[in-house]
């Protein structure tokens, strides 16, 4: 098992609304240059959650489950940096009162939480409903791999994820898919990765096909090949990125399936596996 500084973790709450789709704007402008009006981001999505396909939906940037968000933005941004991949959400206002769920991601640009709830808890939430979540993660540390910076990860989602470390003293861990530096898109240049995602660009249908991105599910574990996330989010060759898919893949162009940061290391101590499925709905069992 790996170790960790799990002992010295601060739980803490953070709390948000479901909120509304919004369009000030209704049309998407495709990478073709055809106007699209597609359902995105916001709201309860009913159709489709963690553990489903992501990919060639008729929507856009389209967030699985709950999404929740804080009026107030100075609370929102602590919302977004605090709420990590994994840990316990709980309704605490409304129908679904009680019923208990996992945060599965942040949204950069939209700045929104997204969560995952059973069928039954979502058809008995509204617009509005207020969610606890137990933030626990920020601060956490690889004491095995102290090259390896974790973020936005919950301790005992951690454990399950079959991480190992190899003779060589470096991290293996189990993606679905591994994606070249050149396709990150929307999100490159952020000043920070403790919060929000970054898009895999999916319109050059041949690196599409070869990197399998058609496969790709919300929730899946992803490497980022060359990609340096621990201050912000670049280019660094040798560098390696760990991410989770929060959001499905878009029209508009420089987007795509969005990926929040778990871990990452300026140098090659991280070791992508390809399995068959490494994704977050089977880990946490729903």
């Amino acid at each position: 098992m790996i170790k960790t500084n799990r002992d010295k973790l601060v739980t803490i709450s953070v709390q948000g609304e479901v909120n509304h789709p919004k369009a000030s704007v209704p049309y998407r402008i495709t990478v073709d240059g055809q106007p699209m009006v597609l359902p995105g981001t916001g709201g309860i999505t009913y159709s489709h959650k963690i553990g489903d396909n992501c990919m060639d939906l008729a929507g856009d940037h389209v967030e699985p489950g709950v999404t929740a968000t804080r009026s107030d933005a100075n609370e929102n941004g602590g919302f977004n940096t605090l709420a990590c991949v994994g840990n316990e959400a709980r309704v605490v206002t409304g129908d679904a009162k009680g019923a208990k769920g996992y945060v599965t991601g942040t949204h950069g640009g939209a700045e929104h939480v997204l969560m995952y709830f059973n069928a039954e808890t979502l058809e008995k939430m509204a617009v509005g409903d207020k969610i606890l979540v137990k933030s626990c993660g920020q601060g956490m540390k690889l004491l095995d791999a102290p090259e390896v910076k974790v973020m936005n990860l919950d301790p005992d989602l951690l454990v399950k994820m079959g991480i190992t470390i190899g003779a060589d003293g470096v991290l293996e861990v189990p993606v679905a898919v591994q994606v070249p530096a050149y396709l990150m898109g929307s999100g490159i240049g952020a000043n920070t990765a403790h919060r929000g995602d970054y898009d895999i660009m999916t319109h050059d249908k041949v690196a599409y096909e070869k990197f399998n991105l058609g496969k790709l599910r919300f929730g899946d574990i992803v490497a980022l090949m060359d990609c340096d996330t621990l201050y912000g989010r670049g280019y660094l060759e040798g560098a390696v990125t760990i991410g989770a898919v929060v959001h499905s893949d878009c029209v508009l162009t420089g987007h795509g399936p969005g990926v929040v940061t778990l871990l990452t290391c300026k140098s090659p101590k991280i070791r992508p596996v390809l399995v068959e499925k490494a994704n977050i709905a089977d880990y946490l069992g729903v």
